[in-house]
Protein backbone atom coordinates (compact mmCIF):
# COMPACT_ATOMS: atom_id res chain seq x y z
CA UNK A 1 0.00 0.00 0.00
CA UNK A 2 1.48 3.50 -1.03
CA UNK A 3 2.55 5.53 1.53
CA UNK A 4 1.45 9.20 1.57
CA UNK A 5 3.17 12.25 3.01
CA UNK A 6 1.63 14.09 6.29
CA UNK A 7 2.02 16.39 8.31
CA UNK A 8 0.58 17.64 12.00
CA UNK A 9 0.36 21.34 13.60
CA UNK A 10 2.24 21.54 17.25
CA UNK A 11 1.68 24.57 19.29
CA UNK A 12 3.18 26.36 21.64
CA UNK A 13 2.93 26.37 25.77
CA UNK A 14 0.88 29.72 25.22
CA UNK A 15 -1.54 27.52 22.59
CA UNK A 16 -0.38 29.29 19.11
CA UNK A 17 0.64 27.29 16.44
CA UNK A 18 4.59 26.84 15.90
CA UNK A 19 5.57 23.85 14.08
CA UNK A 20 5.04 21.81 11.36
CA UNK A 21 5.96 18.47 11.62
CA UNK A 22 6.00 16.64 8.39
CA UNK A 23 5.96 12.70 8.35
CA UNK A 24 6.33 10.09 5.68
CA UNK A 25 8.23 10.09 2.65
CA UNK A 26 8.47 13.70 0.43
CA UNK A 27 8.70 12.12 -2.70
CA UNK A 28 7.07 12.52 -6.49
CA UNK A 29 4.65 9.66 -5.92
CA UNK A 30 3.30 10.47 -2.10
CA UNK A 31 3.11 13.84 -2.04
CA UNK A 32 -0.55 14.15 -3.25
CA UNK A 33 -2.17 17.57 -2.04
CA UNK A 34 0.23 18.06 0.52
CA UNK A 35 0.96 21.29 -1.12
CA UNK A 36 -2.23 22.64 -1.29
CA UNK A 37 -2.91 21.45 2.58
CA UNK A 38 0.14 23.48 3.70
CA UNK A 39 -0.90 26.14 2.31
CA UNK A 40 -4.79 26.16 3.63
CA UNK A 41 -3.54 25.44 7.24
CA UNK A 42 -3.93 28.73 9.09
CA UNK A 43 -2.05 30.31 12.73
CA UNK A 44 1.04 31.54 13.09
CA UNK A 45 4.11 28.93 12.20
CA UNK A 46 7.62 29.46 13.02
CA UNK A 47 9.66 26.56 12.02
CA UNK A 48 9.34 23.00 10.21
CA UNK A 49 10.35 19.82 11.43
CA UNK A 50 11.34 16.83 9.13
CA UNK A 51 12.92 14.63 11.63
CA UNK A 52 9.99 12.15 10.84
CA UNK A 53 10.29 12.53 6.91
CA UNK A 54 11.65 8.48 5.55
CA UNK A 55 12.36 9.91 2.23
CA UNK A 56 12.73 13.10 0.00
CA UNK A 57 13.54 13.68 -3.58
CA UNK A 58 14.31 17.02 -5.36
CA UNK A 59 10.19 17.85 -5.85
CA UNK A 60 9.58 17.19 -1.95
CA UNK A 61 12.70 19.04 -1.51
CA UNK A 62 11.08 21.85 -3.99
CA UNK A 63 8.04 21.91 -2.52
CA UNK A 64 9.30 22.27 1.83
CA UNK A 65 12.01 24.92 0.04
CA UNK A 66 9.39 27.29 -1.10
CA UNK A 67 6.78 27.06 1.67
CA UNK A 68 9.92 28.00 4.16
CA UNK A 69 10.99 30.66 2.31
CA UNK A 70 7.39 32.29 1.91
CA UNK A 71 6.50 32.38 5.33
CA UNK A 72 9.78 32.57 6.63
CA UNK A 73 10.39 29.19 8.44
CA UNK A 74 13.03 27.80 9.90
CA UNK A 75 13.69 23.85 9.19
CA UNK A 76 14.91 21.81 11.74
CA UNK A 77 15.58 17.92 11.84
CA UNK A 78 16.35 17.16 8.19
CA UNK A 79 18.91 14.69 7.21
CA UNK A 80 22.17 15.15 4.85
CA UNK A 81 20.25 14.30 1.75
CA UNK A 82 17.72 16.78 2.50
CA UNK A 83 20.41 19.33 3.08
CA UNK A 84 21.93 18.76 -0.11
CA UNK A 85 18.82 18.58 -2.14
CA UNK A 86 17.65 22.20 0.11
CA UNK A 87 21.14 24.00 -1.92
CA UNK A 88 20.19 22.14 -5.03
CA UNK A 89 16.65 23.71 -5.23
CA UNK A 90 18.03 26.99 -3.48
CA UNK A 91 19.97 27.83 -6.52
CA UNK A 92 17.57 27.35 -9.01
CA UNK A 93 15.99 30.76 -9.80
CA UNK A 94 12.03 31.55 -9.30
CA UNK A 95 11.09 33.80 -11.68
CA UNK A 96 11.47 32.49 -15.17
CA UNK A 97 14.00 34.47 -17.57
CA UNK A 98 12.44 37.34 -19.30
CA UNK A 99 11.59 35.88 -23.22
CA UNK A 100 13.21 38.74 -25.51
CA UNK A 101 10.09 40.44 -27.53
CA UNK A 102 9.92 39.42 -31.02
CA UNK A 103 11.31 41.50 -34.23
CA UNK A 104 8.37 43.80 -35.93
CA UNK A 105 7.03 41.57 -39.24
CA UNK A 106 9.31 43.71 -41.67
CA UNK A 107 12.22 43.00 -39.94
CA UNK A 108 11.72 39.10 -39.83
CA UNK A 109 10.35 39.11 -43.14
CA UNK A 110 13.47 41.19 -44.09
CA UNK A 111 15.96 38.60 -42.44
CA UNK A 112 14.10 35.72 -44.37
CA UNK A 113 14.78 37.01 -47.25
CA UNK A 114 17.84 37.52 -46.31
CA UNK A 115 18.54 34.05 -45.66
CA UNK A 116 16.87 32.73 -48.65
CA UNK A 117 19.13 34.59 -50.88
CA UNK A 118 22.09 33.66 -48.87
CA UNK A 119 21.07 29.93 -48.95
CA UNK A 120 20.86 29.82 -52.63
CA UNK A 121 24.19 31.68 -53.04
CA UNK A 122 25.76 28.60 -51.03
CA UNK A 123 23.52 25.94 -52.81
CA UNK A 124 24.20 28.01 -56.41
CA UNK A 125 28.09 27.42 -55.72
CA UNK A 126 27.57 24.12 -54.34
CA UNK A 127 25.90 23.03 -57.68
CA UNK A 128 28.62 24.84 -60.52
CA UNK A 129 31.32 22.65 -57.90
CA UNK A 130 28.92 19.10 -58.71
CA UNK A 131 29.09 20.25 -62.16
CA UNK A 132 32.81 20.64 -62.14
CA UNK A 133 33.23 17.23 -60.42
CA UNK A 134 30.67 15.77 -63.41
CA UNK A 135 32.51 17.18 -66.12
CA UNK A 136 36.17 15.46 -64.42
CA UNK A 137 34.04 12.02 -64.09
CA UNK A 138 32.94 12.73 -67.46
CA UNK A 139 36.46 13.00 -68.98
CA UNK A 140 37.99 10.15 -66.89
CA UNK A 141 35.34 7.96 -68.88
CA UNK A 142 35.85 9.59 -72.41
CA UNK A 143 39.77 8.74 -71.56
CA UNK A 144 38.89 5.32 -70.15
CA UNK A 145 35.82 3.79 -71.85
CA UNK A 146 35.47 0.78 -69.51
CA UNK A 147 34.96 3.21 -66.48
CA UNK A 148 31.65 3.30 -68.03
CA UNK A 149 29.08 1.23 -66.56
CA UNK A 150 27.02 -0.24 -69.33
CA UNK A 151 24.35 -2.10 -67.26
CA UNK A 152 23.60 1.09 -65.60
CA UNK A 153 23.21 3.02 -68.50
CA UNK A 154 20.74 0.55 -70.12
CA UNK A 155 19.23 0.59 -67.08
CA UNK A 156 18.42 4.36 -66.44
CA UNK A 157 17.75 4.69 -70.00
CA UNK A 158 14.64 2.08 -69.82
CA UNK A 159 13.70 3.67 -66.45
CA UNK A 160 13.55 7.40 -68.00
CA UNK A 161 12.98 6.82 -71.42
CA UNK A 162 10.51 3.34 -71.93
CA UNK A 163 8.62 3.32 -68.76
CA UNK A 164 7.65 6.96 -69.35
CA UNK A 165 6.12 6.12 -72.99
CA UNK A 166 2.79 5.80 -72.16
CA UNK A 167 2.53 8.79 -69.37
CA UNK A 168 4.27 11.03 -72.02
CA UNK A 169 1.93 9.90 -74.62
CA UNK A 170 -1.06 10.21 -72.82
CA UNK A 171 -0.37 13.47 -71.62
CA UNK A 172 1.22 14.77 -74.95
CA UNK A 173 -1.74 13.76 -76.66
CA UNK A 174 -4.46 15.96 -74.45
CA UNK A 175 -2.65 18.80 -74.72
CA UNK A 176 -2.51 18.55 -78.90
CA UNK A 177 -6.17 18.00 -77.66
CA UNK A 178 -6.44 21.51 -75.87
CA UNK A 179 -4.38 23.62 -77.95
CA UNK A 180 -6.24 22.52 -81.36
CA UNK A 181 -9.27 22.98 -79.69
CA UNK A 182 -8.87 26.22 -77.63
CA UNK A 183 -7.09 27.71 -80.34
CA UNK A 184 -10.06 26.64 -83.09
CA UNK A 185 -12.37 28.87 -80.90
CA UNK A 186 -10.35 31.58 -80.50
CA UNK A 187 -9.41 31.63 -84.62
CA UNK A 188 -13.10 31.05 -85.38
CA UNK A 189 -13.41 34.53 -84.43
CA UNK A 190 -11.55 36.26 -87.20
CA UNK A 191 -12.83 32.90 -89.62
CA UNK A 192 -9.12 31.57 -89.78
CA UNK A 193 -9.56 27.96 -88.15
CA UNK A 194 -7.12 27.19 -90.86
CA UNK A 195 -4.44 28.31 -89.04
CA UNK A 196 -5.34 26.17 -85.77
CA UNK A 197 -3.08 23.91 -87.91
CA UNK A 198 -0.41 26.24 -87.57
CA UNK A 199 -0.57 27.25 -84.18
CA UNK A 200 -1.02 23.02 -83.32
CA UNK A 201 2.25 22.24 -85.32
CA UNK A 202 5.05 24.68 -84.11
CA UNK A 203 3.57 25.18 -80.59
CA UNK A 204 3.94 21.46 -79.89
CA UNK A 205 7.76 21.17 -82.12
CA UNK A 206 9.08 24.25 -80.78
CA UNK A 207 8.07 24.71 -77.11
CA UNK A 208 5.31 22.39 -75.64
CA UNK A 209 6.41 19.12 -76.46
CA UNK A 210 9.84 19.35 -75.21
CA UNK A 211 9.02 21.35 -72.27
CA UNK A 212 6.14 19.04 -71.13
CA UNK A 213 8.26 15.86 -71.72
CA UNK A 214 11.04 17.60 -69.22
CA UNK A 215 9.00 18.59 -66.04
CA UNK A 216 7.31 14.85 -66.55
CA UNK A 217 11.07 13.88 -66.48
CA UNK A 218 11.94 15.92 -63.68
CA UNK A 219 8.86 14.88 -61.56
CA UNK A 220 9.24 10.78 -62.56
CA UNK A 221 13.04 10.35 -62.68
CA UNK A 222 14.54 13.58 -61.22
CA UNK A 223 12.60 12.88 -58.00
CA UNK A 224 13.87 8.95 -58.22
CA UNK A 225 17.22 9.82 -58.48
CA UNK A 226 17.38 11.97 -55.46
CA UNK A 227 15.52 9.33 -53.91
CA UNK A 228 18.08 6.43 -54.85
CA UNK A 229 21.34 8.80 -54.07
CA UNK A 230 19.58 9.94 -50.81
CA UNK A 231 19.17 6.67 -49.47
CA UNK A 232 22.57 5.12 -50.68
CA UNK A 233 23.91 8.25 -48.98
CA UNK A 234 21.96 7.63 -45.50
CA UNK A 235 23.28 3.80 -45.45
CA UNK A 236 26.29 4.63 -46.24
CA UNK A 237 26.77 2.79 -49.61
CA UNK A 238 28.45 6.26 -50.78
CA UNK A 239 31.17 6.03 -48.59
CA UNK A 240 31.61 2.60 -48.72
CA UNK A 241 32.26 2.89 -52.78
CA UNK A 242 34.93 5.68 -51.57
CA UNK A 243 36.39 2.96 -49.48
CA UNK A 244 37.24 0.37 -52.10
CA UNK A 245 38.22 3.38 -54.62
CA UNK A 246 35.21 3.40 -56.58
CA UNK A 247 34.14 6.93 -57.63
CA UNK A 248 30.65 7.76 -56.56
CA UNK A 249 29.97 10.60 -60.14
CA UNK A 250 31.18 7.30 -61.84
CA UNK A 251 28.95 4.60 -61.01
CA UNK A 252 26.09 6.61 -59.94
CA UNK A 253 26.03 9.88 -61.32
CA UNK A 254 27.32 9.77 -65.10
CA UNK A 255 25.00 6.43 -66.21
CA UNK A 256 22.07 8.62 -64.92
CA UNK A 257 22.96 12.21 -66.45
CA UNK A 258 24.20 10.22 -70.15
CA UNK A 259 20.57 8.52 -70.05
CA UNK A 260 18.46 11.37 -69.36
CA UNK A 261 20.07 13.21 -72.30
CA UNK A 262 20.20 10.41 -74.41
CA UNK A 263 16.45 9.78 -73.78
CA UNK A 264 15.44 13.59 -73.73
CA UNK A 265 16.22 14.09 -77.01
CA UNK A 266 13.71 11.09 -78.15
CA UNK A 267 11.08 11.51 -75.71
CA UNK A 268 10.69 15.20 -76.60
CA UNK A 269 10.13 14.32 -80.64
CA UNK A 270 7.94 11.50 -79.33
CA UNK A 271 5.83 13.77 -77.04
CA UNK A 272 5.55 16.74 -80.01
CA UNK A 273 4.78 13.83 -82.68
CA UNK A 274 1.43 12.91 -80.19
CA UNK A 275 0.57 16.12 -79.75
CA UNK A 276 0.19 17.09 -83.47
CA UNK A 277 -1.85 13.30 -83.96
CA UNK A 278 -4.16 14.86 -81.04
CA UNK A 279 -4.41 17.84 -82.47
CA UNK A 280 -5.10 16.49 -85.65
CA UNK A 281 -7.69 14.10 -83.98
CA UNK A 282 -9.99 17.21 -82.43
CA UNK A 283 -9.77 19.04 -85.45
CA UNK A 284 -11.09 15.78 -87.57
CA UNK A 285 -14.15 15.76 -85.06
CA UNK A 286 -14.50 20.20 -84.20
CA UNK A 287 -13.20 21.38 -87.47
CA UNK A 288 -13.90 19.00 -89.99
CA UNK A 289 -10.57 19.19 -90.97
CA UNK A 290 -9.89 15.50 -92.12
CA UNK A 291 -7.20 13.58 -90.31
CA UNK A 292 -4.66 13.08 -93.36
CA UNK A 293 -4.89 16.58 -94.35
CA UNK A 294 -3.84 18.34 -90.96
CA UNK A 295 -1.04 16.04 -91.04
CA UNK A 296 0.33 16.55 -94.47
CA UNK A 297 -0.75 20.77 -93.87
CA UNK A 298 2.01 20.29 -90.71
CA UNK A 299 4.54 19.25 -92.84
CA UNK A 300 3.98 22.05 -95.19
CA UNK A 301 3.92 24.78 -92.38
CA UNK A 302 5.95 23.70 -89.65
CA UNK A 303 9.93 25.09 -90.71
CA UNK A 304 12.71 22.82 -90.08
CA UNK A 305 14.37 25.16 -87.70
CA UNK A 306 11.59 24.44 -85.09
CA UNK A 307 12.35 20.83 -85.01
CA UNK A 308 15.62 21.60 -84.23
CA UNK A 309 14.92 24.52 -81.67
CA UNK A 310 13.28 20.91 -79.88
CA UNK A 311 16.03 18.71 -80.48
CA UNK A 312 18.83 21.27 -79.05
CA UNK A 313 16.89 22.72 -76.03
CA UNK A 314 16.51 18.35 -75.10
CA UNK A 315 19.39 17.47 -73.95
CA UNK A 316 20.05 20.97 -72.20
CA UNK A 317 16.69 20.29 -70.15
CA UNK A 318 17.92 16.85 -69.67
CA UNK A 319 21.01 17.82 -67.93
CA UNK A 320 19.34 20.06 -65.94
CA UNK A 321 16.66 17.26 -64.25
CA UNK A 322 19.59 14.80 -63.90
CA UNK A 323 22.28 17.20 -62.49
CA UNK A 324 19.46 18.71 -59.64
CA UNK A 325 18.33 15.02 -58.78
CA UNK A 326 21.94 14.01 -58.44
CA UNK A 327 23.06 16.52 -57.00
CA UNK A 328 20.28 16.67 -54.14
CA UNK A 329 20.91 13.34 -53.20
CA UNK A 330 24.23 13.83 -52.62
CA UNK A 331 23.18 16.19 -50.08
CA UNK A 332 21.66 14.29 -47.81
CA UNK A 333 23.77 13.63 -44.57
CA UNK A 334 20.83 13.21 -41.36
CA UNK A 335 17.87 11.02 -41.85
CA UNK A 336 14.52 9.39 -43.73
CA UNK A 337 12.83 13.10 -43.07
CA UNK A 338 16.14 14.82 -45.81
CA UNK A 339 15.60 12.19 -47.96
CA UNK A 340 11.87 13.61 -49.01
CA UNK A 341 13.24 17.24 -48.42
CA UNK A 342 15.87 17.12 -50.77
CA UNK A 343 13.85 15.06 -53.22
CA UNK A 344 11.00 17.78 -53.56
CA UNK A 345 13.76 20.55 -53.65
CA UNK A 346 15.10 18.61 -56.70
CA UNK A 347 11.66 18.41 -58.77
CA UNK A 348 11.52 21.74 -57.67
CA UNK A 349 14.84 23.32 -58.86
CA UNK A 350 14.52 21.20 -61.94
CA UNK A 351 11.41 22.36 -63.12
CA UNK A 352 12.31 26.07 -61.98
CA UNK A 353 15.09 26.30 -63.93
CA UNK A 354 13.54 24.08 -67.16
CA UNK A 355 11.38 27.00 -67.45
CA UNK A 356 13.31 29.93 -67.05
CA UNK A 357 15.85 28.59 -69.89
CA UNK A 358 13.06 28.02 -71.74
CA UNK A 359 12.39 31.34 -71.72
CA UNK A 360 15.81 32.33 -72.61
CA UNK A 361 15.78 29.92 -75.57
CA UNK A 362 12.68 31.08 -76.91
CA UNK A 363 14.45 35.01 -76.93
CA UNK A 364 17.79 33.43 -78.66
CA UNK A 365 16.37 31.64 -81.43
CA UNK A 366 14.17 34.32 -82.49
CA UNK A 367 17.37 36.51 -82.20
CA UNK A 368 19.35 34.44 -84.23
CA UNK A 369 16.25 34.05 -87.20
CA UNK A 370 14.96 31.09 -85.82
CA UNK A 371 11.26 32.33 -86.16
Amino acid sequence: MREWAEFTLSGSDQGGVHTVALKGPLCVHSLGNLDGKLAACGGPVERIDMSGVTDIDTTGAWLVKRFADEHHLEIVGQSEAADRLFAAVGRVPEEAAEVPKGAGLLLRTVAEFGDVVVNWGKGFTKSIGFLGELILALGGVIRHPSRLRGTALVFHMQHVGINSLWIIGLMSFLIGIVIAQQGAVQLAQFGAEIYTINLTGRLAMRELGILMTAIMVAGRSGSAFAAQIGTMKLTEEVDAMRTIGVSPMQALVVPRVLAAMLMMPLLGFYATVLAIIGGAFIANFALDIPFLTFLQRTQEVVPTTDIWVGLLKAPVFALIVALAGCYQGMQVTSNAEEVGGRTTQAVVTAIFTVIVLDAFFAIFFTKIGWK
